[in-house]
């Protein structure tokens, strides 16, 4: 059974600037169709009044590396 979906374009101010309706088959089909729009910016995917995810927007910049372990590595012999 499809289910009604929305993808919503945060603008930078945290307002929706724009909606696209679509139907989707389950959560994962809609977040995947919804991925399209990331290049826009960030988005978020509702299925009528609940929120599936906040999709990051493509041109964000990748999240930092972890930092390096500092300090010896103990192993045991």
């Amino acid at each position: 059974m499809m289910r009604q979906y929305r993808a919503y374009l945060v603008g930078e101010n945290g307002v929706f600037r724009s909606a696209e309706a679509f139907e989707a088959l389950s959560d994962e089909s809609a977040l995947s169709f919804a991925q399209q729009f990331t290049r826009h910016g960030k988005v978020e995917v509702w299925q009528l009044g609940r929120k599936i995810a906040v999709l990051d927007s493509e041109q964000s910049p990748p999240p930092p590396p972890p930092p390096a372990r500092s300090g010896p590595i103990l192993t045991r012999q």
